[in-house]
């Protein structure tokens, strides 16, 4: 019996191999490890070992993992790695909000808290056209809080499918972190799990499920970018009402 896997890239064998870095953060890894050498070239061990210990934490924070994406048109994909910290009935943002957006309507939102030692590259929950990307200047406050979600600097997205179902999910800053960086632009059609941007240094990024969509996920739960499915599109379990 053979008990061997293979990779599902179509490349031999499934084996373990270090994520590359993100375009993005190759940069600050340079930085760093030009800092790091020259402290040991000059002999200063004292600050070429925390420097050393720097560099290894800037690749692995820019790290790109491939990920694995549920081949299925009803799921509801988590648009980043960390844990779900918040799951709510709010209004849309007004950004997303409309008759061409997520309505007027509550609506429920799933919130995943990304760690300084998360992946912090984005992805969009499901496949269909970007309607919209809206940029908001705002504060840095700790990105748990729920207030983060109206008063940090943030970007909206909105993507609609074919079938007219339509998402919103937000990037959110956080205390550390300082610059969001979007990859896709309106009118760009993105595959589920596609990656869309991301969050330098820690943050968090909102969910906006359609009506009579309930999540699947828990408070407490790791989500995978790409991977978890925090939803099923038009499964409605009232989530509230079974946890409160």
């Amino acid at each position: 019996m053979n008990d061997m896997q293979l990779s599902n890239r179509g490349d031999g064998l499934a084996k373990w191999s270090f994520p590359p870095v993100h375009p993005e953060g190759r940069k600050f890894g340079l930085i760093a490890g030009a800092a790091t050498a020259f402290a040991f070239v000059m002999g200063w061990s004292l600050l070429a070992w925390p420097l050393a210990a720097l560099t290894a934490w800037v690749l692995a924070f820019f790290r790109d993992p491939a990920r694995t994406t549920p081949l299925d048109d009803r799921f509801v994909v988590s648009p980043a790695d960390g844990l779900v910290t918040l799951i709510e009935r709010v209004m849309p943002p007004p950004e997303l909000s409309g008759a061409d957006g997520l309505g007027d309507e509550p609506v429920t939102r799933v919130s995943v808290f990304m760690s300084v030692f998360d992946v912090h590259i984005n992805r969009t929950p499901i496949r269909g056209i970007v309607r919209r990307v809206a940029y908001i200047a705002g504060k840095f406050i700790n990105a748990d809080l729920d207030k983060a979600s109206e008063e940090n600097e943030r970007q909206h997205f909105l993507v609609e499918r074919e079938d007219g179902i339509r998402i919103g999910f937000t990037q959110i800053a956080g205390l550390v972190a300082r610059r969001i960086l979007t990859f896709v632009k309106p009118g760009d059609a993105v595959e589920t799990g596609q990656r869309i941007g991301l969050i330098r240094f820690g943050s968090r990024v909102d969910v906006y499920l359609p009506a009579g969509t309930s999540p699947r996920v828990i408070k407490g739960q790791r989500c995978v970018a790409g991977e978890t499915i925090i939803a099923q599109l038009g499964m409605d379990e009232d989530y509230f009402a079974v946890n409160g």
